[in-house]
């Protein structure tokens, strides 16, 4: 059997894990004693705290209707001037406080905001909860980026028309283009429009860290007033995340208690340098990490994207964090886009349906590819396994196939692989051949690989002609990198005999062959 190189194997910074894991679940535990207390509250609160929401809604309709009556939402629109702002400006946002004071909400505001001439625009995180509009009310009832489809609520429709918001209709194709054009016109109309308030996020968290920032908020490259909201209560009964409970069930909580602490902090607006109004990613990521800095949350590069993939995770039958995979960064870095990693994701979910956790053990691995468990396995194993924690998870399993397998997969490569099988140069690989190849590699004398020779087979002809081989290999792009492993393990093996004694120097050369820089990992953090 080759010895083993050993080593350590060095990794990119910036694809290691995040520090915060999952920022999509929340697991409020309820003892007890909050039960029996929100039960005993709710019975007098709850009923109380309708009816209070109830006349603020009856007040607040009739308000909104006229301020919007004849108002065009499509087209040329126009910020409303005169009478129509004041009252939306003065009345309607008292009314949204008499809202949210009878939910039992007490708002702390801190800081200062900015007029609409020195930050056009709000960029408002962490973005956790559907009571985060409270943010709106506070800063006066701006503008918003909202979907056709919310004008069209009963009640609270007539309430998002008097905010004149950006809208973002899921048919039309040229939504996102002219929803940031829309964002960018109203940015740079010096104070005729009010400012307009965006969650960066897209979607809600947690709140354990700051996720990525969408662009949009940033592409005009004018000044951004960074505003946090906090909710520091002793039981959490808001967020509201893709993993926890429902909005139904977070009311009714919500509702139940004495009373709900809020705080909105205005920090001072963030000017763009020359640089950042070149690039809306700069811009967006200084201001997140100034926002996280007062926080006191790290920032990671999850998006609504993983949240989509936690989802196909989900009916895949693994464990939802499966697909959280860091998106920004794995597209960025690997140049992937969604549909890749979707298909990745099949691919691992294959793989991984039957295993614990969603994980892949080396036992496991071997299964898989219908090989034992040897030196060669072990090594490649270990290229996936970043966090050196014996199995392999999603997104290893990406990074592992993206810049270690499929850049292996060559026609040179394949061209010798198939070369060292095909020992009598016929142009096809006979079962015979095939095994024993496989068994001198492998080191294991009585092995049979009549499975896999068959499903390479793909005519079952009782051969494989090269067009098969590159086939599967393509589809399977792990083998080839297991292969390479092998032959490096040969090369290594005669430097060891031709120079005994120096196996340091031999493995720091071999090992410079096998890191992933070596395999196409040529991407600079």
């Amino acid at each position: 059997m080759p010895p083993q190189r050993v080593f350590a194997l060095p990794r990119q910074q910036s694809l290691l894990l995040p520090a915060v894991i999952n920022p999509f679940v929340q697991d409020t535990k309820l003892p007890k004693t909050a039960v029996i207390k929100c039960l005993l509250l709710g019975v007098f609160l709850i009923p109380l705290r309708v009816i209070l929401m109830s006349l603020v809604l009856t007040v607040t309709w009739p308000v909104a209707f006229i301020i919007t009556f004849n108002q065009p939402l499509k087209g040329a629109v126009e910020p409303m001037t005169g009478w129509r702002r004041f009252m939306c400006k003065r009345v309607m946002t008292a009314l949204g406080r008499a809202y949210y004071f009878s939910m039992g909400f007490r708002v702390v505001v801190k800081g200062k905001q900015a007029s609409s001439i020195e930050a056009p625009i709000l960029a408002v995180a962490p973005h956790s909860t559907f009571f985060d509009g409270i943010a709106c009310v506070v800063s006066g009832l701006p503008s918003t980026v909202s979907r056709v489809e919310n004008l069209a609520t009963p009640i609270f429709g007539r309430f998002v028309r008097c905010l004149q918001p950006v809208l973002v209709s899921r048919k039309d194709p040229d939504s996102r283009k002219n929803t940031i054009l829309a964002i960018e016109t109203r940015a740079k109309s010096e104070g005729r429009w009010p400012q307009v308030l965006i969650f960066p996020e897209g979607t809600c968290t947690n709140r354990s860290c700051l996720i990525t920032f969408k662009q949009g908020a940033f592409i005009p490259g004018v000044p951004v007033q960074p505003v946090l909201i906090r909710y520091p209560n002793k039981l959490d009964t808001v967020t509201w995340t893709w993993q926890g409970y429902r909005s139904k069930t977070l009311l009714l909580l919500t509702l139940c208690q004495l009373y709900t602490t809020v705080e909105v902090e205005f920090l001072p607006p963030h000017i763009p340098t020359e640089d950042e109004k070149k690039s809306p990613a700069l811009f967006a990521s200084r201001v997140r990490d100034t926002m996280a800095k007062v926080l006191g949350v790290p920032v990671t590069d999850h998006t609504y994207e993983d949240c989509r993939l936690m989802i196909s995770a989900g009916e895949l039958t693994l464990p939802m964090e499966t697909g959280l995979v860091e998106f920004t960064k794995i597209s960025r870095k690997l140049n992937l886009k969604w549909d890749s990693v979707k298909k990745e994701l099949d691919c691992f979910a294959a793989m991984a349906s039957s295993c614990k956790g969603g994980r892949i053990t080396i036992e496991e691995f071997a299964r898989i590819l219908k090989l034992p468990v040897n030196p060669i396995l072990a090594e490649l194993f270990a290229l996936f396994d970043r966090n050196g924690d014996g199995t392999i998870d999603f997104r290893e399993y990406v990074i592992g196939v993206n810049i270690l397998c499929r850049p292996a997969n060559t026609e040179d490569v394949l061209q010798m692989a198939f070369q060292l099988f095909d020992t009598d140069e016929d142009g096809k690989i006979t079962l015979d051949e095939f095994n024993a190849l496989l068994r001198s590699a492998l080191g294991v004398a009585d092995l049979n690989m009549a499975k896999l020779f068959k499903e390479i087979d793909a005519d079952s002809s009782g051969f494989i002609t090269f067009s098969e081989f590159q086939a599967f290999a393509s589809s399977h792009p792990e083998y080839a990198k297991l292969f390479t492993t092998y032959l490096e393990l040969q090369r290594y093996q005669a430097i060891q005999e031709a120079m005994p004694g120096d196996l340091e120097l031999a493995g720091q050369s071999s090992s410079g062959e096998t890191t992933e820089d070596s395999t196409s990992d040529k991407k600079d953090d």
